[in-house]
């Protein structure tokens, strides 16, 4: 299994948990008195789990099992892929911090480092698309 591979599985496994953990703190309050902030949560939720678990399983597990693209270079563009992992990730830790801070005062430096967060998962999808198009063949 590639080292890339495995970056991509475990940083999906770590926001699966941390996904289960912010699910189970908003559900939390129908039991217990939580603060109204925790609401916001809700996005960061969907974020990781759909970007941080389901898309990173997926992109690592696509970048390990997919055909060939050629002998000298398996996997595609080494760097590129790593590009995408980091942006992915950056942009995810990005969205985690700004997303519940911009839902109770939208604007200002949260609001750039939340369209900053956007970007760099727009860019890391547009990069695993461009690197895996080519391996997505007929045998």
């Amino acid at each position: 299994m590639p080292r890339l591979t495995r970056y991509f599985i475990k940083a999906a496994l770590v926001y699966f948990v941390l996904g289960l953990l912010v699910g189970v703190l908003l559900v939390a309050g129908s039991v217990i008195p939580v603060p109204p902030q925790v609401a916001t949560l809700f996005p960061v939720y969907l974020h990781l789990l759909v970007v941080g678990w389901i898309t990173q399983l997926i992109a690592g597990v696509a970048y390990w099992m997919f055909p060939k693209y050629s002998k000298e270079s398996p996997r595609g563009n080494e760097r590129l892929s790593w590009g995408v992992f980091i942006l992915l990730n950056v942009g995810l830790v990005l969205r985690i911090i700004a997303e519940p801070l911009v839902s109770g005062q939208p604007g200002g430096v949260m609001g750039w480092l939340l369209a900053v967060s956007a970007v760099c998962q727009l860019l890391a999808g547009w990069g695993f698309v461009f690197n895996i198009w080519t391996r997505v063949k007929e045998r």
